[in-house]
Parts: C-alpha cells; structure tokens; sequence
C-alpha cells in the first residue's frame, strides 16, 4: 500500500488517538495473524478497527467509538446488527445442538424458501460460502456439458478458489502463487466493457462451459452493467449450450428478493448464494436447472448412469445458519425489508450527492438499490453530483471509481466522525438504517471533506 499521501496526516492523526486499543490489539494480532488480520478487506492503514459489540444500524470499537456502519457485515446484514429475530432464532435451535450429522428439518424449509424467492431455482444445494457455490457451479458446468473452459469478467470477485483468483485484462493469464498452469488455460478473462468482443469469443469457441458473472457488474454494481449486456450472454449462452452462472453471493435476496435475476427478468442456468442466504451466519448455497443440479443426485446418477459428483461439507446447512437464514428468508418473503433497505439506500445516494454539490466537490454517489458507491473522480472529469449515470461512462472510467489518491483518507476521516464505509469507499445500506442515521451520515461527510480539503488533497 502507498502510503505517501497519510505522511503527517492530522486526519491520520486524529484517528490514531481515537483507535489507541483498536492500535494495541492490531500490533499484538501481527504475532499471530499474517499482517495482523484474517480477511484482506480488514488491511487498513494505519490499523483496523477492533469492534467489540454491534446493535441495529450501530457498532462500538475498542475505545468506546460509536458508528453507523455502513460495513454491513460485508453485505450480509439486510436487518443490521443483532436484529430481535435472528436473536431468537439462533438462542433457540443452540441449545437443541449445533450440529446432528443428520438431516433435519430446519435445511428443508430453508431450501423450500430459497425455492420460492430464487427464479431459477429447480434444485438447491447448501455449502459454508460463497466461494465454495462459485466453486461448484464452475464443476457442475464442466460435468454437464462436457466441456472444459470457463468465461469470467475482469474486476468481478467470485471467491478466492483457484478459477477465479487471477488475470486482470481481456485475456489476461498472470499467475498467482499456488495456482496451475492446467487451470490457467482453461479460463479467458474477458472484458465486459467489449460486448462485441465477448459475443465473438463464445461464438468461437466450442471448448466453453460456461460464463460466470456478477449480473449488476463488478463489485455488486460498482462497475455497473447494463441489462442488454447481460441479456446478450443469456442469449449467445443459450444458443451455444453454455452454463450461465449468476454469481448472486452479494445481490441475492437484497436487490430484489428474488434477487438481481428477478430485478431484470433475465433466468441464469446456475446462481450462487451466500451472505444474507443466512442472516450474517457462515452459509452458502448453488441452486437452478433440475438436469444439471441432477449430478449431484444418488437416484438420477444410478437412473440414467452417469458419475455422479461427490460433495462433502460438514457444515453444510448447519442448523445454527439454517435458524437464522430461515428467520431472514421467511421475513423478505412475507414483508417489505429489501424494498425499505433499497430506498434507504437511494435516500443516501442522494444525500451524499447534495453534501458533493454543496461543498462543491466532483464526486459522486450512486449504486443499485441498498449497495452503493461514491465515485471519487480520480481523473477530474466534469460531473455534477446530481445527475451522475455511471452507465454513460466508459468502464476504464469506472474501473478507477474509488481510486482518487485521498480515497483511503477519506475513509478515515469519516471513522473520525462516527461512520464506518468500505474501502471501495461505498456503503451496504440495511433496512433499519434510519433517517436520522442517513442525515447523521450526510453531516459527518460533509465534515470529511472538510477535512481533505484542508489538508489540501481535494
């Protein structure tokens, strides 16, 4: 990490003294922990938050710092922190036992619920990540058509296993220590902002498996899509025989609560879940087409004759995350949570828009539904915060959305004022963010920038 722009820095200053246990905690966690944490997006200069409790739309540091959090348990907090239902869930099946190794009857209203909201959900299978759906799509694919290769776009995260965790460019092969040349070859990056590009290479090439996305862009939406881009995959994948798989790990249940495939009336072949699947719990799932999810199934591999595919997973559907996912499911589909979470979120871009054209800074919010981003303007373009459509910029433009040199600073210059963000820097707006929280937010913002600017970096 650059970290030229913090060198006597009174913002880094000011949270340094704020964060002093947060600081401590870090420094002993190095002798433990590879740089001190155990999730990339915690690495923060100068140290990570060390956060002790979290209640509602609020969580408490180390030193007794109050935030509104805008983390949002990494999108997985649709009703915030400690919310009464997932309370009561989990202190109820806890003291029935964390784990039968057997089946019970929790995981089967759990997948009957991910059946009724999922569009494209035939058949359903639990694992304890998103990663390890991503992982499975990839393999059920491959095991259906016969096929080898798998298309994926640059800039979109699908986990961190082998398949997804390299190449950067349309293209791209650079390696990442601990991954295989045979893998490599078998995975084109493609660049989602050269459609024609994209349509040419599945058109061409016979050895394609399938096509994994996130269907409202990079990032959940950072580096947005459009509907057509999505539709034209759909229908060259359709065409050719490809498996297109919607990687709705971040956008499920909380775009829509049928997800970003309902939002857009367009049906993926396969579609992977995680996060809000189970309330804030560790959970997974992939779920779609009854013949394809059929490789996983004892009496249609014996019927028909195939191999069918093995898979383990001693936490799958762990009757702790089934309570609580079941208890959130159930609420998205019999209430209105995601369509609240979601104009919370639009009332926040807009604040946050007022507070740039106010202070007379280039920047931007903007984001679809409850996930949003600020669009920090590192090249200086002509906006107006009150009418910014990320869709009429190029993606190379959005692709550096977050990449203003003060962006980092930025980020702790609204810790300093009692919010929390993501380093994209953007924020995971839940259902029981309040008005209040969102005015709050806009004047600490405001604040924020008051103090980039004095320190001259904006």
């Amino acid at each position: 990490m650059d970290t030229t722009p913090f060198t006597n820095s009174q913002i880094v200053a000011a949270f340094e003294e704020r964060t002093k246990r947060s600081k401590a905690r870090h420094l002993e966690a190095r002798d433990v922990f590879p740089s001190g944490v155990v999730h990339d997006s915690r690495h923060m200069f100068p140290h990570p938050l060390y956060v002790e409790r979290a209640e509602g739309a609020r969580k408490w540091d180390a030193d007794g710092n109050e935030y509104i959090d805008y983390y949002g348990g990494h999108g997985s907090l649709l009703l915030g922190h400690a919310h009464p239902s997932m309370v009561a869930a989990v202190n109820a099946q806890v003291s029935l036992g964390t784990h039968p190794a057997a089946c019970h009857n929790l995981e089967l209203e759990w997948g009957q619920l991910v059946k009724l909201l999922i569009p494209s959900a035939d058949r359903v299978r639990f694992t304890s990540s998103g990663t390890e759906a991503n992982l499975m799509a990839i393999r059920l694919a491959r095991a259906f058509t016969g096929k080898n290769k798998l298309v994926r776009f640059r800039n979109h995260f699908h986990g961190w296993q082998d398949h997804v965790a390299f190449g950067s460019k349309f293209a791209g092969t650079e390696n990442v220590p601990g991954i295989i040349a045979g893998i490599i070859e078998n995975v084109i990056v493609a660049d989602a902002g050269a459609p024609d590009d994209v349509r040419k290479v599945l058109e061409s090439d016979d050895d394609i498996a399938a096509v994994i996305l996130e269907p409202t862009g990079a990032s959940s939406g950072q580096i947005p899509v459009s509907r057509d881009f999505v539709k034209m995959l759909r229908d060259v994948t359709k065409e050719r025989g490809i498996v297109l798989i919607f990687d709705e790990v971040v956008t499920g249940f909380r775009v829509s609560p049928g997800g970003a495939q309902a939002a857009l009336g367009l049906l993926p072949d396969l579609t992977a879940l995680a996060k809000i699947l189970a309330g804030g719990l560790p959970a997974g799932a992939i779920c779609g087409r009854r013949n394809i999810m059929q490789l996983l199934d004892f009496e249609a591999a014996e019927f028909h004759g195939f191999q069918k595919i093995p898979h383990q997973g001693t936490f799958n559907a762990n009757p702790l995350s089934a309570a609580a996912g079941t208890a959130l499911l159930a609420q998205i589909a019999e209430g209105d949570i995601t369509d609240v979470a979601n104009a919370q979120g639009q009332n926040l871009i807009q604040a946050w828009n007022q507070v740039f054209a106010d202070e007379k800074v280039p920047w931007a919010a903007y984001g679809n539904g409850s996930s949003t981003y600020i669009f920090t303007n590192p090249d200086g373009l002509d906006i107006d915060p009150l009418n910014f459509d990320p869709l009429s910029h190029p993606m190379a433009v959005m692709e550096k959305a977050g990449g203003h040199p003060a962006a980092a600073l930025f980020r702790l210059a609204l810790l300093v004022n009692g919010v929390d963000v993501n380093s994209k820097p953007g924020a995971i707006v839940s259902a029981v963010h309040s008005d209040a929280d969102i005015n709050e937010t806009a004047e600490a913002t405001g604040k924020a920038l008051g103090m980039l600017k004095a320190e001259g970096l904006i």
